[in-house]
């Protein structure tokens, strides 16, 4: 079998993203059944330090121009293409985040091959690569065979454990030129940070989340209480985003932050399939509705039945007593 596996890793502002070795694990998997080698592609301006927590990886192939310095997906495209076309991998794996999410596409256009998307999993079977996928919101399940080399694939957050992407050791680097256009036809202006002083959701080991169930602003403030008291944080769906009842940085989901806490409480929320791709994987998940057939039950590992505006209320005077009871004894 010839042709390698690449992985592009993804770096924002100086960093590696998690989601690059999550990717690096199912990088390292499909390499491994093919029997050919890793190797990590790292695009970027003065960062090719990075490359030395890319262990995991055979090897890295590091492009360095100023114009990676902002993650334009046209410039990063037509240099992920030349690479191809010279170095033929036998398939590419690329992050799929708001930073890279139509950067597969644009690659694939430029060489003629198969581009897929949305991808949970990657299969191999005498040599064939397929592709298990999530379409329309996570509502279709559909596996793709990828026909041509090389084939081009949009990996989900989630797909693995980043822990197994990370290697003690760092890999051999190996500076790569690229031709680019002398200007791009693109140029970011600014970036919309979130509300200062706010949290990193995906960093808290406890959630309590938030949907409809909530029923208004008002009621975010139960939700808190219970969040401090748990030494957790206080997210939400899509809808009570959309209402301005929390900030963006606090939605979970498809087009917000996947989360993987310890303990995820989802307080009103439905079970949208666009919402469990953004917390599916936490360790315990424990659903609060009033909807006996709400989605979301299908995923908890404890269920209530019941309005979630009645529950907090009893949750939170059950641990303030329990931990009275502990500051007694």
């Amino acid at each position: 079998m010839t042709g390698n596996v690449w992985v592009f890793a993804e770096q924002w502002r100086g960093r590696i993203t998690e989601i690059t070795y999550e990717v690096l694990t199912l990088g390292r998997e499909v390499a491994d059944a093919l029997g050919v080698r890793l190797e990590a592609v790292l695009l970027g301006h003065n960062v090719r330090h990075l490359a030395a927590s890319l262990g995991v990886a055979d090897s890295v192939l590091s492009a360095d121009r100023p114009a990676f310095s902002e993650p334009e997906a046209s410039v990063q495209a037509e240099a992920l293409a030349q690479m191809a076309a010279q170095r033929k991998p036998r398939a590419l794996l690329i992050p799929l985040t708001n930073v890279s999410l139509e950067l597969g596409t644009l690659v694939g256009a430029r060489l003629g091959s198969a581009a897929v998307n949305f991808c949970v999993d990657l299969t191999t079977a005498g040599g064939a690569l397929a592709a298990k996928c999530l379409l329309y919101g996570g509502k279709i399940e559909a596996t793709v065979a990828a026909k041509g080399e090389p084939a081009v694939f949009g990996i989900w957050p989630g797909t693995r454990p980043s822990e197994k992407g990370r290697g003690p050791a760092s890999p051999p680097v190996e500076d790569v030129e690229v031709s680019l256009p002398p200007e791009s036809q693109v140029r970011l202006l600014r970036y919309l940070e979130p509300e200062a002083g706010d949290i990193d959701i995906s960093q808290q080991e406890i959630l309590v989340a938030v949907g409809r169930g909530i029923q208004s602003r008002e009621n975010i403030e139960l939700a808190e209480t219970l969040a401090v008291r748990l030494g957790g944080a206080v997210c939400g769906s899509r809808p009570v985003i959309d209402q301005g009842w929390l900030p963006l940085s606090r939605q979970v989901g498809k087009s917000g932050l996947t989360v993987k806490p310890k303990l995820y409480m989802a307080l009103g929320i439905s079970g949208a399939p666009e919402h469990v791709e953004g917390m599916k994987d936490a360790a315990l998940i424990v659903a609060v509705n009033t909807d006996p057939n709400a989605p979301i039950f299908n995923l908890a590992h404890y269920g209530i039945v019941a309005d979630a505006l009645d529950i907090i209320p009893a949750l939170d005077e059950a641990l303030a007593s329990r931990a009275a009871h502990a500051t007694k004894g």
